[in-house]
């Protein structure tokens, strides 16, 4: 059965990792296990128009938390930049079914 990420979790947050990366922060609550085995990198990747080996994942389970990094598609502040802080990526991912 597929649910929507931001159905699963208690909040997705995505933000600024300076002025070239981009993070976002999946806090899961007690869904930690089931969002870690169901979250497949290669899918988040193509989501987000990215290749695979770009992005950086991090599942944190002391703190129920899994990260994905990966490079902004241009720099902070660049003329094309459309989120200057980053925060666009998060309602996204969480619209994502998993």
């Amino acid at each position: 059965m597929s649910a929507s990420l931001g159905d699963l979790v208690l909040k997705v947050r995505s933000k600024n990792a300076g002025p070239f990366w981009l993070t976002i922060d999946i806090f899961c609550g007690d869904a930690f296990q089931e969002v870690s085995a169901r979250l497949n990198t290669g899918r988040e990747a193509a989501w987000l128009s990215l290749d695979a080996d770009q992005i950086k994942r991090f599942d944190i389970e002391e703190l129920q938390v899994i990260k994905l990094s990966f490079p902004r598609p241009v720099t902070q502040g660049h003329a094309a930049d459309r989120d200057m802080h980053g925060a666009g990526m998060a309602p996204l991912l969480a619209e994502m079914e998993i």
